[in-house]
């Protein structure tokens, strides 16, 4: 799927009418403000009425958020906004990929955002020499999405599921207008910075994770279950398959769209590109070198069964001496002379400690046991 695409904006949704009760569009809406060269309006204004005063002015921008809008509530603000029936649909699914798309007049921006979940180390799990687990969880990682609908006198951001990251982004980018009056294009620049931001931070502490694991497995008397290395390995590769898709777009963001990104906001794109570039390197190099834990770990295990298998075939072996000699004189055979000897029983029972410490020596002496 190409990470932009690009739309005429030919079809614009009517008010919807569903035919049973509807959740108002407001209660999807977590803010809305009027932002005139740079600085917010006071008051409180509904979306529709915000975009009609600034497109009525000629002056300023609306940025709106949306958390987990339904259907209805999205079609109420994509009327209001004159946006593509196709942003109105991806904004509601939340199943998207990172990818870029443009329309006549609209950019939209798709990013998935990530989490670290805190849970157990592996420093905390270790329990009398062995590891008993790091995770109390199946999760590692927590995944959301956003997606930032810019237009030439409005941003809209949509958030799907919970995302801390961006918590107080608003009242940052209020307490400087400065880069507020250079347009809406500096919000979508601050969303992307604050997602590639969140890659870092994950990838910074999946690699202690990994660099306490990659201890643990090589320490001495401290077994590690491979279903622990595993489940790093599954939310590595969902963190790569989050992170690599948004390269292309932020490319695109840093040289294109000039009529709704002005150049200086694009040179901050470009530094936000090359985060993004070192976590996705850092990123890789992880699920290397998870991988190869991995195959250290199987080795180690191998090595064990094969030192278990030692160690049970040397004490079969001693146990065959006096199972088979008890065997040869519990056959009673009526012609055998040997149990007629007035120290044969303690003859043989000599033979048989005698046979079974040689063989242990020798076991212990190969390392078997």
């Amino acid at each position: 799927m190409p990470s932009v695409r690009r739309l005429r904006n030919t079809t614009t949704l009517p008010v919807p009418t569903p035919s049973g009760p509807a959740v108002p569009a407001e209660r999807a809406v977590v803010g809305c403000g009027v932002y005139v060269d740079g600085v917010r309006e006071q008051g409180h204004v509904t979306h529709r009425t915000a975009i009609e005063r600034v497109r009525e002015t000629g002056r300023g921008f609306v940025w709106i958020g949306l958390h987990d809008p339904d259907r209805h509530q999205m079609d109420t603000v994509a009327s209001a906004f004159g946006l593509h029936e196709l942003i109105a649909e991806d904004a509601t699914s939340g199943r998207q990929r990172p990818k870029l798309e443009a329309y006549d007049d609209t950019v939209v921006l798709t990013m998935s955002t990530v989490e670290y979940l805190e849970h157990r180390s592996v420093a905390d799990a270790t329990d009398g020499g062995e590891v008993t687990g790091i995770f109390d969880t199946t999760d590692i990682v927590s995944t959301g999405e956003i997606m930032v609908i810019l237009g030439r006198d409005f941003v809209i951001t949509v958030r799907h599921g919970d995302i801390p990251a961006l918590s107080g982004l608003r009242a940052e980018l209020e307490g400087a207008p400065e880069r507020l009056s250079r347009g809406p294009a500096v919000v979508m620049h601050a969303v992307a910075d604050r997602v590639v931001d969140g890659y870092l931070e994950v990838a910074e502490r999946m690699s202690r994770e990994i660099d306490d694991l990659e201890i643990a497995v090589f320490a001495p008397r401290t077994p590690v279950g491979i279903e622990q290395i595993y489940v790093l390995k599954r939310e590595l590769l969902e963190l790569k398959h989050d992170i690599a898709p948004l390269a292309l777009p932020l490319r695109h963001l840093s040289v294109e769209h000039v009529d709704l990104i002005p150049s200086e906001v694009r040179h901050y794109f470009r530094d936000v590109q090359d985060h993004h570039t070192r976590v996705a390197a850092e990123v890789t190099t992880l699920d290397e070198q998870i991988t190869s834990l991995v195959h250290a770990a199987m080795a180690m295990i191998g090595v064990q069964q094969n030192t278990d298998m030692r160690r049970i075939s040397a004490w079969v072996a001693i146990a065959v001496v006096p199972t088979m000699i008890a065997g040869i004189y519990g056959m009673n055979f009526t012609n055998m002379p040997e149990l007629r000897t007035e120290y044969g029983y303690y003859v043989v029972l000599g033979v048989m400690a005698a046979a079974c410490t040689a063989l242990f020596l020798l076991f212990r002496r190969n390392r078997w046991l």
